[in-house]
């Protein structure tokens, strides 16, 4: 069964930066396309950005040009780098599939104004 573990979140003031981690389990990570999702409170979670095996990316419109996903195949770790945060950005984040299946515990990210 595939696990993600998403990592490097907290607290941040408006117009600062994170960068977020996810390990993913198993054999697959190489040849799929990965996502960070996130869910805000009392919100339904939605797709923020997405890369391909080949790496090309999309990115939902409110995140492009401060969000940039990335990954390391050797190391099955799939990384959202996130600049110049807003308040609007407050979410659990998680990772998955480009297609999602079980979803991990998510990191927290807290954009202070």
């Amino acid at each position: 069964q595939v696990q993600f573990v998403e990592s490097g979140g907290g607290l941040v003031q408006a117009g600062g930066s994170l960068r977020l981690s996810c390990v993913v389990s198993g054999s697959v990570f190489s040849i799929i396309s990965m996502a960070w999702y996130r869910q805000a409170p009392g919100r339904q979670r939605e797709l923020v950005a997405l890369i391909s095996r080949t790496r090309t990316t999309n990115y939902e419109d409110s995140v492009k040009g401060r969000f940039t996903i990335s990954r390391d195949n050797a190391k099955n770790t799939v990384y959202l780098q996130m600049n110049s945060l807003e308040p609007e950005d407050t979410a659990v984040y998680y990772c998955n599939y480009a297609s999602p299946v079980g979803w991990g515990q998510g990191t927290q990210v807290t954009v202070s104004s």
